[in-house]
């Protein structure tokens, strides 16, 4: 037979879990309103100037910002989706379009973008690249013989009387840039590439950049005309260019190739030489 529990016991247990779940020891139960809460929120945002509040904004990091301050309430939405907070962060930040006559069709995209970018390309400047072809002599890298627009640019590499090419492959994903945000946006994509050429000897320059689908299957490619000069010119150092654009959906990768050849075949290391390549995502305003 099971034993009854003392009245007084049982009593006690029910008076706790009801007093615990807002139930008072009369009997009653007790609703707490949320009222009074609301009506505190509503003048602490009274007290506080929105402009204020945007200020405050302003200084906060800006994925904290669309991430958790977005959230608390509507006025403090509207703040965070206005052009006008993205503008301001741009303007303090010393972030501005190419062209002051044309703003950003998207302030907040344009912010991110231009902060997120950084030259997807490791070791441009002949610190190490991986060689998928060594002719000749093989890469070397070497100081520059010819005056470089950017003197802080000192180093590059030099091929050989064979050809020689290098590459990379950028893996988007791993650079922050996630398949919705390409698939949707299709951001440009700006590659550039230095070379020249030596004095005293005649060589060829190349380049191929595709952009490839999850398979890293070719997409879109830019692959110009190799380019000549001849033996005793006096070439300065030359930039590539090509942004890609309206280049549809599924780029998940890039590949990045480039080299040449001494074209008289010198035993040495007479050949192109290129520093100082990039690729990088760009607001559209670049297009």
């Amino acid at each position: 037979t099971r034993r009854s529990r003392p009245a007084n016991m049982s009593n006690k247990r029910q008076i706790c879990q009801i007093t615990r779940t807002g139930q008072s020891e009369s009997g009653h139960i007790h609703v707490p309103s949320r009222k009074p809460r609301l009506d505190a929120v509503s003048c602490l945002q009274a007290d506080v100037p929105l402009a204020v509040v945007e200020e405050i904004l302003l200084n906060l990091p800006a994925h904290q910002v669309v991430r958790v301050c977005r959230l608390v309430c509507h006025e403090w939405k509207e703040l965070v989706d206005s052009a006008a907070h993205w503008r301001e962060r741009c303007h303090r930040e010393g972030f501005h379009p190419c062209e002051v006559s044309r703003p950003p069709d998207d302030w907040r995209l344009f912010y991110f973008l231009t902060k997120n970018r950084h030259n997807l390309l490791k070791n441009p400047r002949a610190e190490g690249w991986t060689i998928v072809q060594n002719g000749g002599d093989c890469w070397v890298t070497g100081g520059n013989m010819k005056p470089f627009p950017d003197e802080t640019v000192t180093k590059c590499f030099v091929t050989s009387y064979g050809l020689c090419l290098k590459q990379q492959l950028i893996d988007l994903k791993k650079e922050g840039y996630s398949d919705a945000f390409m698939d949707r946006l299709q951001p440009p994509i700006k590659i550039t590439d230095w070379y020249a050429p030596r004095y005293d000897c005649g060589c060829q320059y190349e380049i191929s950049v595709e952009l490839l689908d999850r398979r890293k299957k070719p997409l879109c490619t830019f692959q110009p005309e190799k380019v000549f000069f001849e033996q005793w010119n006096h070439e300065p150092w030359c930039q590539m260019t090509h942004v890609f654009k309206d280049y549809g959906p599924g780029v998940r990768f890039i590949c990045f190739t480039h080299g040449g050849v001494d074209t008289q075949f010198w035993a040495g290391w007479y050949g192109i030489r290129v520093t100082n390549s990039s690729v990088e995502i760009c607001p559209a305003e670049e297009r």
